[in-house]
């Protein structure tokens, strides 16, 4: 069994309705935007980038990169780069092939970044071959779930007001969930008022998440973290700059609410230094950025550190929340997977069989390896 094929596929859907709320209008619907106070590029579309990997006997695996922005950037890296060492290979030699993709451009310094997404996506569809060789579930593959049920937080809240955010809340409240994260960064009075108003809407059971998006200053930080351990939040996400771990490390020490960072990491050498520095009590890995064999050793490395995973899943599509499930069902110390109902809906008109998120929980894909296939016709009609 040898691997004939690897197809790249980046990928552009419309969407009406962004992460954190409505699309600007802009002249140029391909156009990316920032969003202040927020620093990073936005897209008016849902983009991705998927890689069906094809085996000699016409066995088919998915895999799928987070790709926000620029999604041909990961798919001429796995046409050009990887593709080539893939080709002819056996796909259960797992480990063997991610060391061979990453030690391609190790030297030269791409050990993260667009690299690893377009390594992270072959990986999964890697795993997702494996799974239909063996006629196994992925999950059973990395050693049978934790997890029967993947617990999960709603992400976002996407409205413009404290208001219309507590009634979102409270609608889901009403389908069973419980755990919500706002998208903060606003300044530390108004990152607290907004909290503290969701907390009176919800009332003390909810577990309230705020993801700062890397915003604050160590001392904004630290007064923003003496309030969200007043208002009992779950955790303090991407509160300071990606680069500074030291200043995560003072901030963890500073407060008692968790600091969670992660997804702007992609290998376990990048998370190693937040673990030696203590720098962080909840890591939040990508599946789309680091792939399924990554998240699982990140994990493992997190457990001897008594530290919790909350893989991160934002705008991943179908195939990357498949993985991501199966991934956070094999983790024993998983804490909570993210959950964001625009791009579940999105995600699900382009499989054959619908993911199921209710009552808070995720419901693991049944059926061998990732248990999820793209309707390529669908795909194809749905892109912008």
């Amino acid at each position: 069994m040898s691997i004939s094929k690897v197809e790249a596929i980046p990928v552009r859907i419309k969407r009406e309705e962004a992460y954190l709320g409505d699309i600007p209008k802009a002249a140029d619907p391909a156009a990316y935007f920032t969003r202040p106070p927020y620093r990073a590029l936005y897209s008016a579309n849902f983009e991705t980038a998927f890689v069906k990997i094809t085996t000699a006997d016409g066995l088919i695996g998915w895999g799928e990169a987070l790709a926000p922005v620029a999604p041909e950037v990961v798919c001429t890296i796995i046409e050009q780069l990887l593709a080539p060492v893939l080709l002819g290979r056996d796909p259960l030699d797992g480990n063997v092939l991610w060391n061979v993709m990453y030690d391609l451009m190790r030297e030269r310094g791409y050990y993260g970044g667009f690299m690893l997404d377009a390594i992270s996506a072959c990986d999964t569809a890697l795993w997702d071959l494996r799974g239909k060789l063996l006629d196994q579930p992925v999950f059973k593959l990395l050693g049978g779930a934790y997890h029967e049920r993947v617990p999960c937080y709603v992400s976002g809240l996407p409205r413009p007001t404290a208001e219309e955010r507590a009634g979102l809340a409270l609608d889901y409240v009403e389908r069973g969930f419980n755990a919500f994260k706002l998208a903060a960064g606003h300044g530390v009075a108004e990152d607290a008022a907004s909290v503290r108003s969701l907390r009176g809407a919800l009332g003390a059971e909810a577990n309230l998440l705020l993801d700062a998006h890397w915003v604050y200053s160590l001392d904004e930080a630290v007064q923003l973290g003496h309030a969200l351990m007043e208002l009992g939040v779950g955790f303090f996400e991407a509160p300071i700059n990606p680069e500074d771990v030291e200043s995560h490390a003072r901030l963890a020490a500073a407060v008692a609410v968790p600091v969670a960072h992660g997804e702007t990491e992609r290998t376990r050498y990048q998370f190693q230094p937040w673990l030696m520095r203590k720098a962080a009590d909840i890591l939040q890995p990508d599946v789309g950025r680091a792939g399924i064999s990554e998240t699982i050793k990140i994990a493992a490395m997190a457990e001897a550190f008594n530290v919790k995973m909350a893989p991160h899943l934002s705008v991943g599509l179908g195939v990357c929340i498949a993985a991501t499930i199966h991934a956070a069902a094999a983790i024993p110390n998983l804490y909570l997977l993210e959950y964001q109902p625009p791009v579940f809906e999105i995600a699900n008109l382009l499989l054959k069989s619908p993911l199921i998120c209710e009552a808070g929980y995720y419901e693991i894909p049944p059926g061998v390896g990732l248990g999820v296939e793209i309707d390529e016709e669908r795909l194809s009609a749905l892109q912008a």
